[in-house]
């Protein structure tokens, strides 16, 4: 199927960029498969431009000068030194960049090697094949065409843009280690030599150097190592310190600068003729091949990927949301139960909490009855809602569904952030059965509270007033309302645990806020303040912040989207409500009572388990929403997910009892 196409440009010899350009995209073209998840076909495609490369030696060359004319012929810096590399636009205006060009294209340039790339590779689904066919398929190919034969002025032209993009890819990545975030979180590099200048001096001095050694080489790699260790280090005191999108963009763009530098000097060292010299032609063109595969690959999927929105989107979300995690994971440690006796003092935790959600229950039903306009009423219910859980928190009460956000964090925790495997599947899924666990006796201790409560606070204000708390009318519209069979309880259920899940990335982004900014510090710092409550108290509140502004702020906007989500559905007359576990229990037992207990049994059962529905949809919501943030952050993959479910099924068919009862001491 090649022989066509040789052929054709076999006879306009020699090729013009206009036929270079159409030769290659040519050729792709029949390599690509129809459908581009086979592989298979792409590998054999592959394999069958090899072999007819290998029985014609003119084609070989024909293609060998086609390439190599295109890299000397074109500006080629911006394809090597921008491509897949993110930019300092910023996430935002980076992302619409991507939303503005693919509504409207930009012009393609054909000076530019990165717009005629863009020619050659113009299916979006082009990088699944390329990256899916095996990194030896490819370097066959390229060891085919023999590249250390070509023209020598071809290879000097082409060993010159490789050059310049090394180049601008040093200056780039010592301007990055200069960066005041950068500096900011590790000092060192002000007392010492920082490796990001250091490898642009040491780099410079080896292109000029015409007496190069090995040790050189090596030299160069040294520093590049260093600027990898330092850009850890500072991702590492970003789990204390905090981060912002301008740091973590920061240190994913020296990552990619580092990565891309050592793939083009490798290529470099090769084309300068370092190779060993125990080499044969054959061995060395195999090792130049393996050399180029790498960033062809990248190069590829960067050009389909150039205008992806959701390609963008994940790469900062998973950034982001792995710090934002690891700040919710140290909170989410706290509401894991690992003995009875914290088992039984978390059970205790909740019995609180569920005397204040009482009280917000009883506030909530006189804000509805007051018949206030709907603006109205949604902002007091939401502070309502807000403030009460606020209280909970400051009286060290728990919520049960305020935990699953934050305990998902801790369960990802024990995996590896650069997508490695699973440390520990045993430890892993132990976690989870302690988590589950610890729920149920927070639910518990919640429910507990609440329905004997409520029906002691109907029996006050009957002896008090002679009526019940509610009326009839009201009781039978709450029953019917969170009845799992005949409403969409269960439905309202997750929607609040889709809050309960945003709430949890709230409290990680206000920790993380609070830890960046330094702000206990800088509250610390204020002279008024100190002056009007005095340096000790002034300390407290300080510490206190310190470790508990994001789960004030969580608990605090939590309450507000409860009230909103509510509120929206009434005033925009849409299906959009809330169900709350706490709240079901409380209103049930408000109508109960209400009815004189005069109720059938489909009621009753229809009551139970609207409470029982509701608990799981609320649950189940954020805790997988949370997991699946906290996993993807980390970059877990299809197959670490699928041996992780396996075993924790597995577990949970063998010992059921350490998802439900108290753990064992």
């Amino acid at each position: 199927m090649y022989l066509p196409i040789f052929k054709t440009y076999q006879t306009k010899q020699p090729l013009t960029q206009h036929h270079t350009v159409a030769f290659l995209t040519a050729l792709i073209e029949a390599i690509r498969p129809k459908n581009a998840s086979d592989i298979e076909e792409a590998t054999h495609s592959i394999q069958a431009l090899c072999f007819t490369l290998s029985q014609c030696e003119e084609y070989a060359t024909l293609l060998r000068n086609a390439i190599l004319s295109l890299i000397q012929e074109k500006k080629s810096v911006s394809l090597l030194a921008d491509s897949g590399i993110q930019t300092n636009h910023g996430f935002f205006a980076e992302l619409f960049r991507r939303v503005s060009h693919r509504i409207l294209p930009d012009v393609v340039d054909e000076q530019y090697l990165k717009d005629v790339f863009g020619i050659l590779f113009n299916q979006t689904s082009d990088s699944e094949w390329v990256c899916g066919v095996e990194d030896q398929v490819w370097a066959d190919l390229f060891a085919t065409l023999q590249f250390h034969q070509a023209d020598n002025t071809l290879k000097t032209k082409a060993k010159k843009q490789l050059i310049d993009a090394i180049q601008v890819l040093s200056y780039r990545l010592s301007a990055s280690g200069l960066e005041p975030d950068l500096i900011k979180h590790h000092e060192d590099l002000e007392d010492y030599a920082s490796p990001f200048i250091t490898q642009n001096v040491e780099l410079l001095k080896f292109l000029s150097d015409h007496n190069i050694t090995q040790t050189d080489i090596n030299h160069i790699h040294v520093m590049l190592d260093q600027c990898q260790l330092v850009t850890e280090k500072v991702r590492k005191s970003c789990e204390h310190t905090g981060t912002s999108i301008q740091l973590t963009s920061l240190t994913q763009r020296i990552h990619q600068q580092i990565i891309r530098l050592k793939l083009l000097f490798n290529i470099l060292t090769d084309v300068v003729g370092m190779q060993p010299i125990a080499e044969t032609p054959a061995v060395s063109a195999t090792n130049f091949a393996n050399k180029v595969v790498p960033i062809f690959k990248s190069l590829v999927e960067a050009e389909c990927e150039k205008n992806s929105i959701s390609s963008h989107w994940r790469q900062n979300m998973e950034l982001m949301a792995l710090r934002v995690t690891e700040n919710a994971g140290r909170t989410g440690e706290h509401y894991i139960a690992e003995n009875r006796t914290q088992y039984f003092a978390l059970l205790r935790s909740a019995m609180g909490a569920g005397l204040i959600i009482t009280c917000m229950a009883i506030i909530k039903i006189f804000i509805t009855g007051a018949h206030l306009p709907a603006l109205t009423e949604t902002i007091l219910i939401s502070l309502n809602y807000g403030l009460g859980f606020v209280i909970i928190h400051i009286l060290h009460f728990t919520v049960a569904t305020k935990q699953p956000a934050m305990t998902a964090a801790t369960i990802a925790s024990s995996i590896g952030e650069n997508g490695s495997k699973i440390k520990s599947l045993d430890k892993l899924v132990k976690i989870v059965s302690q988590t589950t666990s610890s729920q149920t006796s927070a639910v518990l201790g919640n429910v507990m509270v609440i329905i004997p409560c409520a029906f002691l606070v109907d029996l006050a204000v009957q002896y008090f007033t002679g009526h019940h708390f509610i009326t009839t009318d009201k009781a039978q519209m709450l029953l019917k309302s969170n009845d799992p069979f005949q409403s969409g309880a269960v439905f309202y259920g997750a929607v609040a645990g889709v809050c309960l899940f945003l709430a949890g990335l709230i409290a990680g982004f206000h920790d993380n806020l609070s830890a960046f900014n330094k702000i206990p510090e800088r509250l610390n710092a204020l002279p008024w303040l100190k002056k009007c409550l005095g340096e000790s108290r002034l300390q407290r509140i300080a510490d206190y912040i310190k470790d508990n502004l994001g789960a004030l702020a969580g608990n605090f906007y939590f309450g507000c989207m409860l009230g909103v989500t509510s509120g929206l559905g009434v005033m925009l007359g849409l299906p959009l409500d809330i169900r709350h576990v706490t709240f079901v229990s409380a209103f049930s037992s408000f109508s109960i009572a209400a009815l004189d207990y005069d109720i059938s049994n489909y009621v009753w059962i229809a009551a139970l388990l609207g409470v029982v529905f509701v608990a799981t949809a609320n649950l189940l919501t954020s805790f997988f929403l949370a997991l699946y943030v906290a996993m993807k952050s980390r970059k877990v993959r299809f197959e670490q997910w699928r041996i992780f479910t396996k075993t924790l099924f597995s577990r949970l068919n063998r010992h059921p009892d350490e998802f439900f009862l108290p753990p064992k001491d």
